[in-house]
């Protein structure tokens, strides 16, 4: 069933709480303050919060607006109980972000129908945002799979073009108010070509590259931009993806890059088993912000414009994908990318990782894994 967190400092009613629900089948956490109550809460991440009102220290309503706040468990549904008959105290616990509230004494048949109507709702939103994403994901793979070589190979061959090229004025260029940012390299490329001939280090970084390209063409990144061994992919809101946001398939697209580098590690391990290579590593970033994608023209041939993705929002990626590779994350993602994707992706550590050359810390957490 379900996980819930009971804040009660009155050792009757928490007992009383407890019993109702574990008779039901829930699995129960008991705090006796809402001290406890909040790291219980951030530590577990329960599927509802049950919290009396007053309680020494902390009580409900500055423990429900801490939750709030923080943006890993601020979605988790939360039924304050309370023996305040005032109206005024009722308003504060909705406007502190309660979605229900029960009155003290309550009979138990009260307290199963608050908690199953909260459960039921949270089950059918993630219901619904699972139904999309499968929906959306499957339109992307209808649409882009017939073009996927095709455009792969005229971004690489732009990417790779070493001619310099001058801008022909930005009456053509797109610029994006929000966008998620992704950005790939291979910290281990280095130590890893040393032990490889040029004809085996190419073959390595057209199944790794090639593997990557599709992946973010397939959840439908408008842009891709090759950067030394890097990767830089520009996911925007489009019509074809309406029902996903860009920064979920900017989301689902890392994760899926994670797997091609488990598959090179699995192929140079197949393939040179005497080598002794490095581990195949990559580290990825994910950052939300504005972007514009600034045509450029090389007056000197008549070759096709370049497309080159600039804003605060690519920088701050590139350099949050240098100190994933110093923290061990395999994904940083920015607290402005994750505020977008709250509930549909699970994360691990998170830190303010200074950024060179940048006086205030970005807020990141490590991205492990998708929710649904």
């Amino acid at each position: 069933m379900a996980l819930i967190v009971v804040a009660e400092d009155d050792a009757g009613t928490r007992m009383l709480v407890a019993s109702v629900l574990i008779r039901d089948g829930h699995e129960v956490l008991l705090a006796e303050d809402g001290t406890q109550g909040l790291a219980l809460v951030e530590s577990r991440r329960p599927d509802l919060i049950l919290s009396d009102v007053q309680m020494p220290g902390l009580n409900g309503f500055d423990m429900l607006a801490a939750v709030r706040r923080n943006v890993m468990v601020a979605g988790t549904p939360a039924i304050l109980l309370t023996s305040l008959q005032d109206r005024v105290h009722m308003r504060i616990g909705m406007t502190s972000g309660a979605d229900d509230y029960i009155t003290k004494p309550f009979r138990p048949g009260e307290l199963r129908e608050a908690v199953m109507a909260q459960l039921k709702k949270r089950e059918m939103q993630a219901r619904l945002q699972n139904m999309a994403v499968d929906a959306a994901v499957r339109t992307a793979l209808d649409t882009h799979t017939e073009q996927l070589a095709k455009l792969y190979e005229r971004r690489l061959a732009n990417a790779l073009s070493d001619r310099w090229p001058t801008g022909d004025g930005a009456a053509v260029d797109e610029k994006f108010a929000h966008a998620t940012v992704l950005f790939v390299d291979i910290p281990s490329y280095a130590a890893v070509s040393e032990r490889l001939s040029s004809q085996e280090l190419s073959e390595l970084v057209k199944r790794f590259y090639g593997s990557a390209g599709d992946t973010v063409y397939l959840f439908g990144a408008r842009q891709m931009q090759f950067i030394g061994e890097g990767l830089l992919a520009i996911f925007v809101d489009s019509s074809d993806t309406q029902s996903v946001s860009h920064g979920l398939r900017a989301a689902r697209a890392a994760i899926g890059l994670t797997d091609s580098a488990r598959s090179i590690r699995q192929y140079l391990k197949t393939q040179y088993p005497d080598r002794q290579l490095p581990e195949f590593e990559i580290n990825i970033a994910l950052h939300s912000g504005p972007v514009t994608l600034t045509r450029l023209q090389d007056p000197l041939h008549d070759v096709a414009p370049q497309i080159l993705p600039v804003g605060e929002a690519v920088t701050t990626t590139m350099l949050l994908q240098k100190q994933a590779h110093t923290l061990g994350w395999g994904i940083a993602v920015s607290v402005s990318a994750l505020r977008g994707i709250t509930g549909a992706v699970r994360i691990n550590r998170r830190a303010l990782v200074q950024l060179p050359g940048r006086a205030a810390p970005l807020d990141a957490a490590e991205l492990v894994e998708l929710a649904l």
